[in-house]
């Protein structure tokens, strides 16, 4: 795995999170195994508060890795997907997202759609 370190999408990425509080920055798509994870395996964290705890961690520095998207479903409407791997409740979690970005970056035009979350 390798980190994020292209300077544009990472100010797109760390924008987007940022503004997790206002619709649209940082939006769901999760399919039902994924919510049932969440309900059960994190005490019903609701979206919202899901999204506040990524803004927090990318905030404090926490690092995404950029994977580059090779998944047929997937390869041929994204370059990459980005992971995130911390801690909620105590427990360790992985969540994959995909960052919606069109170069170059103007700040209030990115968001990141997350897709899934499991144990990591």
């Amino acid at each position: 795995m390798a980190f994020l370190t292209d300077p544009e999408r990472l100010m797109a990425y760390r924008d987007a999170a940022a503004n997790w509080q206002f619709e649209g920055f940082v939006c769901f798509q999760l399919n039902e195994s994924a919510h049932k994870w969440l309900r059960i395996e994190l005490d019903d964290v609701s979206t919202r508060e899901l999204a506040r705890l990524i803004a927090e961690f990318i905030a404090g520095g926490g690092e995404i890795d950029e994977v580059r998207e090779m998944r047929a479903l997937w390869r041929d409407h994204y370059e990459f997907h980005y992971d995130l791997r911390f801690a909620i409740q105590g427990k360790p979690v992985y969540i994959e997202t995909r960052l919606l970005f069109s170069p170059p970056f103007k700040s209030d035009e990115s968001s990141i759609l997350v897709v899934n979350l499991h144990d990591a």
